[in-house]
């Protein structure tokens, strides 16, 4: 599987089109030897087959680049990721839905000073001219699949379905939809109302009554009889008013108020998405062991 999801190598490919005379489009195709797959007609028809073919069984294969061998998608990130800023105030709107979608896949993107490629020596002395250039960087490491937010997405998906979730994945839906748009308070509101509601529907599966409040839903769900659901031994929940309690820490953490410097709001969505998904996905496979007696 490839490491970027549809989205992002769809606005990957709109970038290279906007990037792109069709002069410079074919050199591209041809260096990594994949033209037989662009068709012809316009750049973007061709940056369209591209993605396609990125996205098919046999676009996983590698081709070359200027870092070295690497599969296609990655490629076309790599390169996309290169655009001038011109081209990235023609095309806004795109080139926030390929950030958005990076961030959905676990990258970002650093500004790291390197050796000018072009050999070119510094102006005060014989070494190599150094100049800053966009580079894709993991954001957690490759080796913990844990922190795979994708898989993460399908599995609780997975879960809400086989549980009858509805609402909460409707909420989830909704937080992904408005992230991949750049619509980071609302995307933020559905973070926060799916994070409620699976909350609540668990607590009322174990038998608690659904007109309590939510902090009595959370209460419930760590005295239940059957066990409790958040755990003390965690600090999931208070044994004591001295005690730190993540449930409710993380509810907090969703309703931060005034500005906070040095943060943008992408960034902090793309914070909160994730630490509600891993989350998400610690509590609903609990829940799924509970549920089958596990």
């Amino acid at each position: 599987m490839s490491d970027f999801n549809s989205m992002t190598l769809m606005a990957a490919g709109e970038m290279i089109a906007e990037m792109s005379t069709q002069a410079a489009f074919s050199s591209l195709i041809l260096g990594w030897g994949v033209e037989e797959f662009c068709g012809s007609g316009s750049v973007a028809s061709k940056a369209n087959d591209l993605v396609r073919f990125a996205r098919s069984s046999m676009g996983g294969r590698s081709v070359p680049t200027v870092n070295g061998n690497c599969d296609l998608s990655r490629a076309m990130i790599e390169h996309a990721i290169t655009a001038s800023e011109q081209s990235k105030c023609n095309k806004p709107d795109v080139w926030l839905r390929l950030l958005a979608g990076l961030k959905m896949d676990g990258f970002t993107l650093v500004e790291e000073e390197v050796p000018d490629p072009m050999g070119r020596s510094s102006i005060f002395d014989d070494a190599p001219r150094v100049i800053t250039q966009t580079v894709l960087r993991r954001m957690l490491p490759e080796d913990v699949p844990e922190t795979d937010f994708r898989e993460a997405t399908s599995e609780i998906e997975a879960l809400l379905g086989r549980h009858g979730l509805g609402a909460a994945k409707g909420h989830l839906d909704q937080a992904i939809q408005n992230f991949s748009q750049g619509n980071w308070s609302s995307a933020n509101a559905m973070i926060r109302d799916f994070y409620q509601e699976l909350l609540d529907k668990i607590a009322e599966y174990f038998g608690c009554d659904p007109k309590v409040s939510d902090d009595a839903k959370r209460q419930y769900l760590a005295d239940t009889k059957s066990g409790p659901f958040l755990l003390h031994e965690y600090n999931e929940w208070e044994n004591d008013r001295g005690k730190p309690a993540y449930v409710l820490g993380l509810w907090a953490r969703l309703h931060p108020h005034g500005s906070h410097p040095g943060l943008s709001d992408e960034e902090d969505c793309a914070f909160r998405f994730q630490i509600i998904l891993i989350t998400a996905r610690i509590f609903l496979r609990r829940f799924d062991k509970r549920v089958r007696g596990q």
